[in-house]
């Protein structure tokens, strides 16, 4: 079953925040935690990820904080969730070719790789614009 984790729930509460607030806007890490209710030290791990993978910027020292790296609507939902949850597997067969001996012989194989496809297809469509309250 695929289910998102807590981490992934903290981090699309988080980035939604930022993405509502006014463009150029840095947001302190204490500030989007009250906000969205995340405790602070787990969401500073999420948006040391979301840095890493280039969805925001952060500023170090006074003044210091976050700032979506572009603008909401070139964000997907489905970025976001990659950046902390890792790819959308529904099996582990859909990683990579061969990960299961039995991949080339499964009928069920293709309807794991149909699934995966929808669910990113679904989220790639969503964007962070979608998603906030502007």
């Amino acid at each position: 079953m695929m289910e998102l984790t807590r981490k992934g729930d903290y981090a699309i509460r988080g980035i939604i925040y930022l993405a509502s607030q006014p463009p150029n806007k840095i947001s302190l890490l204490s500030e989007i935690a009250v906000a969205v209710d995340v405790p602070q030290t787990f969401l500073a791990k999420i948006f040391q990820q979301f840095s890493k993978t280039g969805i925001v910027k952060s500023f170090r020292g006074t003044g210091g904080g976050f700032l979506l790296a572009g603008p909401p609507e070139s964000i997907t939902l489905l970025q976001v969730v990659e950046a902390v949850e890792g790819p959308i597997l529904p099996n582990r067969c859909v990683l990579k070719p061969g990960e299961c001996e039995r991949d080339a012989s499964c009928t069920v194989h293709p309807v794991w790789r149909q699934v995966q496809q929808q669910v990113r297809s679904i989220l790639a469509g969503i964007t962070l614009k979608d998603l906030a309250t502007l």
